[in-house]
């Protein structure tokens, strides 16, 4: 599992990417370079990275149910998620 402090820092980007896409977005427009650079790094969305929901483990993600390869195994084996089942031949 990822340290509580790493689930925390991408919580806290989240949060910024939020806040702040909406003037990014008119800045952007505007081609005013300037004013982006004086937004904070951390509202920008491409320093967000993708974790899994359960864990926070950033590796293996999984978009389409998103949590990591490993909790998507232990969940299918237990038949937690809807519609997926272990193929065998």
């Amino acid at each position: 599992m990822a340290k509580e402090s790493m689930k925390a820092r991408e919580q806290r980007r989240q949060k910024l990417v939020e806040k702040y896409a909406e003037k990014r977005a008119k800045l952007k427009a505007e081609g005013d370079y300037i004013g982006l650079s004086r937004l904070p790094k951390n509202s920008n969305p491409i320093r967000l990275h993708n974790r899994c929901l359960i864990t926070g483990r950033p590796k293996g993600y999984m978009r389409q149910f998103g949590i990591s390869r490993i909790t998507f195994r232990e969940m299918a084996s237990k038949g937690l998620i809807p519609g997926v089942k272990k193929a065998s031949w």
